[in-house]
């Protein structure tokens, strides 16, 4: 028995400190689970439980800590933006997980972007239609180095920020999630059995904006490597 096409290379990301990869399996986002973010996009974040959208394993681009990674603008867009995130890197398999146990399901963090066609995600939201064009593109989910759940004991309480091109448009608290970590976790699972490789975009805080070609996005989590990627 052989393939009828070439096999394509699984998605590796980078984990801090060593050479060695984690396989990403599945990319889970939650959306608007900070609620300055969700008041600017127009909605009440009082009134939602959670939701989530999806993008595919291969939309994420690993970047080696202390580089800068070029990103492509994607095509069919002339409104692209920037949304800063923690990526929780699932590493223990479960479902229907109890709130209280579900950080024993984590396997480690990064600092993540998901770059968004706003233009198109709107003109599909607009519709009641799916939002993949908007979201589920190439080159959409850039992330920084893993590190280990053990080594960012503090995470629930770090600082997140985005600089572009040196000015600062995202600044926020881990804290200030809606929706916490675990919580997110408990929820996704009721939905999905999670299992190892998976890895969920959490939300972003307010200031999303657009970036053109050119632009220098630089990410922050307290406690996680950085990400810088160019647009190019």
């Amino acid at each position: 028995m052989a393939n009828v096409v070439p096999l394509p290379e699984p998605p590796l990301a980078e984990v801090h400190g060593t050479r060695d990869r984690f396989p990403v399996r599945r990319v889970y986002c939650v959306g608007r689970n900070y609620a300055a973010h969700a008041r600017e996009m127009g909605f009440d974040p009082d009134r939602d439980p959670p939701f989530f959208f999806c993008k595919p394993a291969d939309a994420v681009v690993s970047v080696p800590e202390g580089t800068i990674a070029p990103i492509p603008y994607p095509q069919k867009t002339s409104n692209y933006h920037h949304e800063v995130e923690l990526v929780v890197a699932i590493g223990r398999e479960g479902a229907n997980i109890p709130v209280e146990k579900a950080l024993d399901h984590v396997w480690g963090y990064a600092v993540g972007l998901d770059m968004t066609r706003r233009d198109l995600q709107f003109a599909m939201r607009d519709k009641g239609r799916p939002w993949e064009l908007g979201k589920a593109f190439d080159a959409s989910a850039p992330m920084g180095a893993l590190v280990a759940a053990g080594e960012v004991p503090d995470i629930a309480r770090a600082a997140i920020w985005l600089d572009v091109d040196g000015e600062r448009r995202q600044s926020s608290s881990i804290d200030h999630l809606i929706w916490s970590i675990p919580e997110t976790i408990a929820y996704l699972s009721e939905y999905f059995h999670l299992v190892p490789g998976d890895l969920i975009f959490t939300g972003t805080p307010e200031g999303v904006g657009p970036v053109e070609r050119g632009a220098i996005l630089h990410a922050h989590v307290d406690g996680l490597p950085d990400l810088k990627i160019r647009i190019v």
